[in-house]
């Protein structure tokens, strides 16, 4: 399945990038409080760019994975300091590094047909190897409460030349959350449609702290990125190599 083509991710980044930019300084706090302060960081997820731009303006290497050829493109342009891959963040090769990050539930989306809890725990042992000791990681992850109370939830939201819809419905029985989100995006005098449906895995963030400890981490649970509050349903996590 794919997701963040073209027109999604340009919105995306027009009228939603705040998320990592207001996260970016409580994060580069807790890198440089661990005793990460130079090196390679690998994004997993690293959408637009925009938090490996941060990186590399604070003296940071980063590699960028992303799913979406849309979103590296911008990445590529964004942050041109960086390196992007092309690839699923569950398979992609994970060289020797002093950090990895994944900001904003992307451990969560179904893009991938393998995506869910075994290639989780083959993902967090690949960090761990390429992590050296003392090496961070830092993710979140939404959580069931990411479900809308009523099981529903119907937004709306606009730039100067954008429109989005989005239709948010959650399953509590089997911890999924689909959003049904339509775009429009002005091009010359109209507007062009697009279509896209995400499809995510919600975990608690109990469990993934127990499988983070099975594949050799130390992981504790934040209640903010810095002075960023996490939005509800959202467990942000640092996560040590032991």
């Amino acid at each position: 399945m794919k997701g963040y083509e073209e027109d999604l991710a340009y919105v995306h980044d027009a009228g939603f990038r705040g998320y990592c930019l207001n996260a970016a300084p409580g994060l580069l706090r807790a890198l440089k409080q661990n005793g990460i302060t130079g090196g390679l960081v690998i994004d997993l997820g690293c959408g637009s760019g925009r938090w490996a731009h941060e990186l590399n303006r604070a003296g940071y290497e980063v590699l960028g994975v992303d799913q979406s050829s849309a979103f590296i493109r911008l990445a590529r342009r964004i942050a041109p300091q960086s390196r992007f891959v092309n690839a699923s963040l569950l398979r992609v090769t994970l060289p020797a590094c002093v950090a990895v990050t994944s900001i904003g539930e992307c451990l969560n989306y179904v893009f991938d047909r393998k995506a869910g809890k075994a290639e989780l725990a083959r993902l967090f042992a690949r960090v761990n190897r390429a992590l050296g000791p003392g090496g961070v990681f830092i993710l979140d992850v939404a959580e069931p409460g990411r479900i809308p109370e009523s099981g529903l939830r119907r937004q709306w939201f606009h730039g100067t030349d954008w429109v989005i819809l989005v239709e948010v419905a959650g399953d509590s029985r089997q911890n999924t959350l689909t959003r049904k989100i339509t775009c429009f995006r002005k091009r010359g005098h109209l507007y062009r449609r697009s279509d896209e449906i995400h499809r995510l895995n919600l975990y608690q963030g109990a469990e993934i702290v127990e499988m983070l400890g099975h594949a050799g981490f130390e992981a504790k649970r934040l209640a903010a990125y810095g002075r960023f509050q996490l939005p509800v349903g959202i467990a942000a996590l640092l996560v040590i190599k032991r």
